[in-house]
């Protein structure tokens, strides 16, 4: 397994749709998490008996899977507001993106919408943690900084 640099990612094999996550420690050995873009699912696999085995699987829509792969990429840090919001509203996280994120979101605090600019961010992060409670998976709230993935086990 290679590691992706500056990621959480691992490359298995090269696919473009499929990702896998090991998430640095948080998982059983053997476990891990299979991330498939095009399809908006997220499996858990393990190893038994030498098989791959399937704990669990979710299915996400876009906008889910605009918050659950940057708090996946960011594991085992928190994911800044602003990585969030560059994800949910451009659908890319860039530089340039984040930076204007942020941009967006200071001017937000500063005219008092803060809370009308996350709302619907805060929505799909409740129905997202949702699915992935389901798989021993738990996303947190860090007061003034940003969200962050526990894992419950299994």
């Amino acid at each position: 397994m290679d590691k992706e640099r500056g990621s959480n990612r691992v490359s298995l094999k090269r696919s473009d749709n499929i990702l896998h996550f090991s998430m640095q420690g948080s998982l059983p050995e053997g476990d891990l998490l299979a991330l498939n873009t095009t399809l908006g699912t997220l499996s858990y696999l393990t190893m038994q008996d030498n098989l791959p085995t399937l704990i669990g699987q979710q299915q996400f829509t876009n906008n889910e899977m605009s918050v659950l792969l940057p708090l996946l990429d960011n594991h085992p840090y928190y994911c800044p507001y602003e990585v969030l919001y560059a994800s949910f509203y451009n659908g890319s996280v860039n530089d340039k993106t984040i930076a204007l994120s942020r941009e967006q979101l200071d001017e937000a605090m500063a005219t008092g919408i803060w809370d009308q600019q996350m709302r619907p961010i805060r929505n799909v992060l409740s129905r997202t943690r949702l699915k992935t409670r389901m798989m021993g998976i738990d996303i947190l709230a860090i007061l003034e900084t940003g969200y962050i993935l526990r894992f419950l086990g299994r």
